[in-house]
């Protein structure tokens, strides 16, 4: 059922705007960490711009967008968007997860769902939470838990189809199933210059929307059904 979904996009950035900023101890464990899959001679500091914000040990959450599917009163299927987002992810990662828990109690089906999220999103999400001394929900306690027992609407596992050597991005899973892509404004690659240097979280907020607005489409795709009206998609505030 579409209506059990709670669709997630996250926005993360490095912890410190550069390498320089780490104290020596933090600069070691930065290069530890990256050593065995960099070649020889790398530059520490070009490679903390590049990959410290998607390693959960090293960067940050400044935004998550959650959106479900709602049908309103004339039984037309709705988008409902609703971001959290700043410079305080304990604060981003409390609200989210109250509403998780809301959801939860309203419907103990619900599955999370976005692209790449089994892999990505919400590995991340669990582990600053625990960073940030926050309780995770028995839901979210994935350690222990074998594949089947973990639901998650994934659609880049869709796509593969069983053949795991496949990646595919959203951009392009979008593009091939002729949905209208949320690379219109900034991408993936851009998000840590927006925050950093333009210090533009909005447009990085309606990044990320876009992106929970496009996988919804997708979706919606995968069940040949009719992709969502600009009057159908509401932001929440």
């Amino acid at each position: 059922m579409l209506t059990d979904l709670l669709l997630l996009d996250i926005e993360t950035v490095p912890q410190y705007k550069s390498f320089d900023l780490l104290n020596t101890e933090w600069q070691g464990l930065w290069c530890d960490k990256i050593s065995k899959t960099m070649p020889e001679n790398y530059d520490a500091s070009e490679m903390y711009h590049k990959k410290a914000g998607i390693l959960a040990e090293f960067g940050k959450i400044i935004c998550i967008s959650t959106a479900v599917f709602v049908e309103n009163e004339e039984s037309n299927l709705q988008l409902r968007v609703k971001s959290f987002y700043g410079d305080n992810e304990q604060n981003i990662l409390n609200v989210f997860f109250e509403i998780c828990q809301k959801v939860h109690h309203q419907n103990r089906q619900f599955q999370f769902a976005g692209h790449n999220i089994k892999e990505f999103d919400i590995p991340y999400i669990c582990r600053r939470a625990l960073i940030n001394q926050i309780k995770l929900p028995e839901y979210l306690q994935l350690h222990d838990k074998k594949p089947w027992e973990t639901k998650m609407f994934d659609t880049l596992n869709w796509w593969k189809f069983g053949d795991n050597k496949n990646f595919i991005s959203l951009n392009l899973l979008a593009n091939v199933l002729n949905v209208p892509t949320s690379k219109t404004d900034i991408d993936g690659s851009m998000v840590q210059h927006v925050y950093y240097e333009e210090n533009n979280i909005t447009r990085i907020v309606e990044y990320c929307q876009r992106d929970v607005v496009t996988t919804a489409n997708i979706i919606l795709r995968y069940h040949n059904k009719p992709l969502l009206s600009n009057n159908n998609i509401v932001i929440v505030s």
